[in-house]
């Protein structure tokens, strides 16, 4: 064997070597179970600088009402995370009414739906419930919906003049689930 050949044949080995050196930790542990008490389903994909607010009681509740909902829809953890922080964005998961001159349009609830765009009638926007369901009725129509980026799948719903501003509150949006979605 000339020595260029043996250089070359030696030079892939030694990378072929490095990598199973490195990568042989991670793929030994590709299929291990969960950490006790995650939550897969769940877990963030946080994209960008992360946004927290301090909630009330009564955000708290439509947090809760949001994840009792995606309950109700046969949906996992991460259907309740990219609702909660589509609220979060939407109406920081406050029950928005009619708020005259500083209302968007004739956008209402949590989720700031709007009934001249069919979202349904200004009583359903404002019951919890029926906009979570509304809201994820929209996200099952997402084809891949549960493997996209939280802010591309809500954006694809939500149709907001602000498409990248649901990001930033992914990681408040999972611990509210992680939490919560037992209880």
């Amino acid at each position: 064997m000339n020595s260029m050949l043996r250089k070359s044949v030696l030079g892939i080995a030694g990378l072929a070597f490095t990598g199973g050196v490195f990568a042989g930790p991670v793929a030994a542990h590709a299929d291990a179970a969960p950490v006790q008490g995650t939550k897969p389903a769940a877990v963030a994909t946080v994209q960008g600088a992360q946004s927290k607010i301090d909630l009330n009681g009564e955000q708290l509740a439509n947090a809760k009402a949001i994840i009792a909902a995606t309950k109700k829809a046969g949906l996992p953890e991460r259907a309740a995370v990219i609702s909660i922080a589509t609220s979060l964005q939407e109406s920081k998961l406050e029950n928005l009414g009619h708020l005259g001159d500083a209302n968007d349009h004739d956008s209402l609830g949590l989720f700031q739906q709007r009934p001249s765009s069919g979202w349904g009638s200004p009583e359903q926007i404002t019951d919890p419930e029926y906009s979570t369901l509304a809201f994820l009725k929209g996200l099952k129509q997402v084809d891949g919906w549960d493997k996209m980026p939280l802010t591309e799948a809500a954006q694809t719903v939500q149709v907001s003049a602000y498409p990248d501003a649901y990001a930033q509150w992914e990681q408040q949006a999972t611990d509210i689930v992680a939490h919560n979605w037992n209880s």
